[in-house]
């Protein structure tokens, strides 16, 4: 073998060495090699901020692998993606393969095609030390921040809690926004539309006219005198104007307006629109999706040029160079663009030719003409109102420009009005004023959550999908829909020459897909902004990524960033020590009980928010209530904690027996007479029918509740449960259930699991060998304190072997902290905290 090319995937590869020759093997990496080692920080702070890295260890493989390789190879192409990311790997790659960074060549290109890769090859280059620096500095400060600030979370706050530079900002954003909603008080007025019949000489209707009054009224009377002046006086058309208008086409896709796009027209995620346009660029569909530039390449503008006059005509072809706002943004790069302008239909997977089709008419469309617009805006003046009028407005395309392959709407769209004169007649064929409620800022969702991030220089193209995803993993923010609640509004109506008033019902506030904090991020957010304000503040976090920009322009040394950053950073993580329990997790007290005269506090534990009454002094037992979904800790009074202490509440008696059979005809159910009781438990509301008889009640109070709806979600349960039955040994606690991914044999007690293969038949299993199937099956991972309990003695153990090694380590306190508590929710985080907690003493 003469070259070895190495890129970051495999299907990149696949495509890259279609275009080479023979003497050429290209083969992948698989993504990031190296990391900074996961025992301790993994930095030398006392060395100028040195890292330490080590191979993954699902990488050993790998690099043994591309190792083994490289030294039979003549010579060594380097050809990750552009970005910062893909230079750092490069250079990772270069360390673990023992290439000399100097020398080793490194090709990069914007788009995986045969011109464009033979392009790189000709004119390699070395690694970019610079952008590599810039990615060290990025990676080592996160790390800082992550791993100082955590434990302060652990020992203050609650086990288990993460923060992060950009994460934590980004919650911030949610938090606020969530305040904002909250604190927000409505008010409203009364908004006028409706029809006009159009009439000639002899009083024929000759056509409609939808109009509005562009100023609104503050109350319903003054509506209601508008109407009844209306309604006797005489309409008339008062003028006519017809002026040409024009929409010019949106610039190509950047990152995030690609992240907003697919998110408005195709209902994508963020991450999901990252890792289609990944396979649609590694399949060399399109050019290289991370970018904030929107830049097109003089080759792209004259191809984009030729496909639009052989498919539309020369007229429509007007070829446009676009200028990124951001002075930081990379032009050499380009916007995300098809690297094939002449196919606008692409093979593969339906989501990958979706989000294909909409890059590819962005793309185009910014190569396209204006749209030409013909607007007409129209008066109805009132005889008995001078100072008053109603208006339409109109607007009729002349020529479709850029809208003929790329309509991104607009706000004030009409449609073509019917032909009138002026001082023609009108009449009121319907207007009414309407009570319209104004409303609170909106809630995030993840396409305004990255434009804003964007807006305000936070983060960079690579990091928003990467940034919204921990925070919903690290269970500070959860994307959900919620449902309105029912609001009385006031609608007047003019028809007919009567004025008449009613009130109709509509549902407010429903929210789809949108981003709310939990409880914990609320107060995590309030003690990292008051002790840690720099770290948490909007434009520090700006101007990071402008440092990280000069770094990587050799303007910075990356020590010295980080050297600033730490003096300041690191005395307010030893001031935070001070700070009590009580005051970080923002326990409250919301006064004394009205009948024993205990104090009533509200706080945060390990599964949310509760409620306590009593202070547990003189060997007294305080009283717990959890908070019901939708109460918030800031906002909860003491006749409002005193509801939850009325649970649990007997809902009343089951009034007939309920049995539901599986398919093995096995048959189980609720019997008469079982009494039905409403509880709040950590995880939500749910009903007792029995012992050990649960019933979730999502979307129901369980002070509320009725007999019958408890009853409906009960039968709905057992039947639910009864159709995962496939097979019931009895005597046994072993079954077969169906599970989300094929049956499988579990036992109910020991909560053992086994598998089973697709091609065999669960019911021909016998008892024996399920028994056996499950002997051989690994135990059941323990969650909570019992599993974290089960890896204490590791932890006691790497602990003393590190403690011999690294004697100096600073500030072992807030390091053992989450030794005593371990991370109960989730595995991965309980991980981390073995690890941290006994690298750190």
């Amino acid at each position: 073998m003469t070259n070895l090319v190495i890129v970051e995937s495999p299907a990149k590869a696949k495509t890259i060495e279609k275009f080479l020759g023979k003497d050429f093997t290209v083969l992948s990496s698989y993504g990031h090699i190296r990391d900074m080692q996961k025992k301790g920080m993994g930095i030398d702070l006392a060395n100028r901020f040195e890292p330490t890295y080590e191979i993954s260890p699902d990488k050993k493989k790998t690099v043994a692998e591309l190792r083994k390789i490289a030294k039979t190879a003549e010579a060594v192409w380097l050809a990750t993606d552009e970005d910062r990311e893909g230079e750092a790997i490069a250079w990772h790659l270069a360390e673990a393969l023992n290439l000399d960074v100097k020398t080793t060549k490194r090709i990069v290109f914007h788009e995986i095609t045969k011109p464009a890769i033979q392009k790189a090859v000709a004119e390699p280059r070395t690694v970019d030390m610079n952008v590599v620096n810039a990615q060290q500095a990025r990676r080592v400060l996160d790390r800082i921040v992550g791993f100082e600030l955590s434990p302060v979370l652990w020992k203050k706050i609650r086990t288990g809690l993460s923060a992060g530079r950009v994460q934590s900002v980004a919650v911030r954003l949610i938090v606020e926004r969530e305040r904002e909603v909250d604190a927000y008080e409505s008010n409203f007025v009364y908004r006028v539309q409706g029809a006009l019949d159009l009439l000639d000489g002899s009083q024929k209707t000759v056509g409609k006219l939808d109009v509005k009054r562009t100023a609104t009224f503050d109350t319903e009377e003054e509506a209601t005198a508008f109407l009844e002046a209306v309604a006797k006086s005489n309409l008339s058309v008062i003028s006519l104007e017809e002026k040409p208008a024009k929409r010019s086409p949106k610039a190509p896709f950047t990152t995030s307006t690609l992240q907003q796009e697919a998110s408005s027209k195709l209902g994508f995620s963020v991450k999901q629109t990252m890792m289609v346009a990944q396979r649609l660029y590694e399949s060399g569909k399109i050019t290289y999706m991370r970018t904030d530039s929107v830049n097109l390449s003089e080759t792209a503008i004259e191809q984009a040029r030729l496909a639009i006059v052989e498919n539309y005509g020369s007229e429509f072809s007007v070829p446009r160079r676009y200028k990124t706002k951001n002075a930081d943004a990379q032009e050499a790069h380009e916007a995300i663009r098809p690297t094939e302008f002449t196919t606008d239909i692409v093979p593969g997977e339906r989501n990958e030719q979706r989000l294909y089709q909409l890059i590819w008419r962005r793309a185009i469309a910014s190569q396209m003409a204006d749209a030409k617009l013909q607007r007409t805006t129209v008066d109805i003046g009132i005889d008995g109102l001078p100072s008053d009028k109603l208006t339409a407005k109109g607007e009729v395309v002349i020529f479709e420009g850029f809208l003929k392959v790329y309509d991104f709407g607009s706000d004030d769209e009409s449609g073509l009005l019917p032909p009138m004169t002026v001082g023609q007649v009108v009449k009121v064929a319907e207007l009414g004023a309407r009570q319209s409620f104004s409303r609170p800022p909106p809630r995030y969702n993840e396409a305004s959550l990255v434009r804003t991030l964007e807006e305000m220089g936070i983060g960079r193209p690579s990091t928003y999908a990467p940034t919204i995803d921990t925070v919903q993993q690290r269970g500070y923010v959860v994307k959900e829909d919620r449902e309105g609640k029912e609001r009385t509004y006031r609608q007047v109506t003019l028809t007919e020459g009567k004025v008449t008033a009613h009130s109709l019902v509509e549902m407010a506030g429903t929210e789809k897909n949108k981003l709310f904090p939990t409880e914990i991020a609320g107060i995590v957010t309030s003690f990292l902004t008051k002790h840690f304000g720099e770290v948490l503040d909007y434009q520090f976090t700006a101007k990071v990524e402008g440092r990280f920009d000069t770094i990587a322009k050799g303007e910075l040394e990356w020590q010295d960033m980080l050297e600033e950053f730490y003096t300041k950073f690191h005395p307010r993580v030893e001031a935070a020590e001070l700070v009590s329990r009580e005051e970080a997790g923002q326990q409250r007290l919301l006064g004394n009980h009205p009948q024993s005269g205990k104090p009533m506090f509200v706080k945060i534990g390990r599964f949310g928010p509760y409620v306590q009454v009593g202070d547990g002094e003189n060997d007294e037992k305080p009283t717990f209530a959890s908070l019901m979904p939708g109460q918030k800790m800031d906002l909860l009074k003491v006749e409002d904690a005193l509801e939850l202490f009325k649970l649990p509440r007997e809902v009343g008696e089951m009034p007939e027996s309920f049995r539901a059979k599986a398919v093995d005809g096995s048959e189980f159910g609720v019997e008469k007479g079982q009494m039905i009781i409403a509880k709040q438990g950590p995880f939500g509301p749910y009903l007792e029918y029995g012992e050990k008889m649960y019933c979730p009640m999502k979307g129901f109070e369980p002070l509320k509740i009725s007999l019958e709806d408890s009853i409906a979600l009960i039968e709905s349960k057992i039947q639910a449960d009864a159709d995962k039955i496939i097979k019931t040994f009895t005597g046994t606690d072993v079954k077969i259930l169906k599970g989300r991914w094929g049956p499988y044999i579990t036992d109910m007690v020991t909560k053992k699991n086994a598998k089973i293969a697709k091609d065999e038949e669960p019911l021909e299993l016998s008892l024996e060998e399920c028994q056996k199937r499950l002997e051989e099956a690994p135990e059941p991972k323990k969650r909570g304190r019992a599993g974290a309990k089960k890896a204490a003695p590791k932890k006691v153990a790497a602990k003393k072997t590190v403690a011999k090694k690294a004697p100096v380590k600073k500030k072992p306190a807030v390091k053992k902290a989450p030794v005593k508590k371990p991370a109960a929710k989730k595995a991965v985080v309980k991980k981390t905290v073995v690890k941290k907690a006994a690298d750190k003493s």
